[in-house]
């Protein structure tokens, strides 16, 4: 497998800059072959780190690789999607980093999984201490009791799916639904140009701890009716911010609401996946898609672009958290808020949300441009990080000349006021 070098265009850094989803499809695209490319890196690592150290798992290792390899000369859009996974990236990224412990072994499963979606043969021995087979991109394998601690696994083409044989006993690999020693990955159906994938299945879908159990049929159905509003929201109403959705963001993970009524987040170490608690409607489900969707992005820039400086400890007021952050984490929010002020600013005229819409759009961008000043002037940027934040800024000063009702502007006033002083008495 040959791996592309981590780069992105000036047009696409460019393009970027604003961070809004004004036509960046083709930037993100830039970014998102950067992430497939360190993923087949890791892999490679893991194969040559596992052989240099005599691993326990190194030939299991090598004959996984191999076999993809083998795969993707015959079924190279397949064994992509297995390794372009949020999961994947996130699983190989903790697998190198915790050699020469750890259980790289289960690479195989990877392996496995590209040759079920390809509709091929495939027979490796993985790790089957704890019973479970986990089948990055398609579900969980529960294996029956009595195996060897590494066992051999074969699968086959099957009517509908695949047939998986673990010593005398055979699972069948359904894409749609559940059965005897399996559980599906669903897919969320409705959204044509976005392909996405409840995980509430794999033990590395998330590395928090506020992590969701599997769904219901009925909250998976809930979730499903959100997702389809949503994408009606973006499609219909924000069509450049669904063409980068539809690039960057394969995976959405359950995770626990906790002391607030939503949550959500994005990991840098699981580019494409979106945590979010039990959504509530489809506006609701799509403004938190193109916030998290810009944590996404700037995540996978920052891996090939250096915008900000060491850490020299600083801490900085950000007007959407109760903690200071550090000059980092209030460039995250800068570029997350400047996409949720744009998202509104849509809506500003829309029946019904219209006044709501005014009051998130002046509260946002002007935060936004506030904290795009204190960026500017802390000296831990680096010149391509001045770069972004200027031309951030820029846009977001020629939005707030745009008009908002004196109601929706006293009302954005007093609830970014409150938010200070309570800061301030924390």
């Amino acid at each position: 497998m040959s791996a592309a070098g981590h780069r992105i265009s000036a047009a696409a850094f460019a393009t970027l800059a604003t961070g809004t989803g004004t036509g960046g499809a083709a930037a993100v695209a830039e970014l998102c072959a950067a992430q497939a490319s360190k993923h087949r890196l890791l892999a490679r690592f893991l194969v040559d780190e596992t052989r240099r150290i005599g691993h326990r798992d190194a030939a299991l290792v090598s004959a996984a690789y191999e076999t993809l390899s083998e795969l993707e000369e015959r079924f190279p859009e397949q064994v992509d999607r297995c390794l372009r996974y949020p999961v994947t990236g996130a699983w190989l990224l903790r697998t190198c980093r915790a050699l020469p412990g750890g259980s790289p072994g289960e690479l195989a499963a990877l392996a496995l999984a590209a040759a079920v979606r390809a509709g091929a043969p495939c027979r490796l021995r993985v790790p089957a201490s704890d019973g479970m087979l986990m089948l990055p991109t398609l579900g969980l394998v529960t294996l029956p009791g009595g195996l060897p601690e590494v066992t051999e696994v074969a699968v086959e083409p099957a009517s509908g799916g695949a047939e998986l044989r673990a010593g005398r006993h055979k699972i069948d690999i359904s894409p749609v639904r559940d059965g005897p020693g399996w559980q599906v990955l669903h897919q969320v159906p409705g959204t044509p140009g976005l392909s996405l994938t409840i995980d509430d299945l794999d033990p590395c879908r998330w590395p928090g701890d506020d992590v969701d159990g599997r769904l219901t049929d009925e909250r998976r159905e809930r979730w499903f009716a959100c997702a389809r509003g949503a994408w009606e929201v973006l499609t219909g109403r924000h069509p450049a911010v669904a063409a980068e959705l539809g690039a960057a963001v394969s995976v959405l993970t359950p995770v626990l609401a906790g002391e607030r009524d939503q949550h959500s987040a994005s990991a840098r170490d699981a580019f494409g996946a979106i945590a979010l608690s039990d959504p509530l409607d489809g506006i609701g489900m799509a403004v938190t898609l193109a916030h998290e969707l810009q944590h996404a992005k700037l995540n996978a820039l920052s891996e090939v672009v250096e915008l900000v400086r060491p850490d020299d400890g600083r801490r900085y007021y950000a007007p959407w958290r109760p903690d200071p952050r550090p000059l980092f984490g209030l460039l995250h929010g800068a570029y997350a808020h400047a996409a949720v002020a744009g998202f509104w600013r849509v809506h500003a005229a829309d029946t019904g949300i219209g006044p709501r819409a005014q009051v998130e759009f002046a509260r946002w961008r002007e935060a936004s441009y506030q904290v795009c000043a204190t960026l500017l002037g802390s000296g831990g940027l680096t010149p391509a990080g001045e770069e972004l934040v200027g031309e951030l800024r820029g846009l977001l000063g020629r939005w707030r000349a745009e008009p908002v009702t004196p109601a929706a502007a006293a009302r954005a006033g007093l609830l970014s006021e409150r938010h200070r002083r309570q800061t301030r008495l924390r």
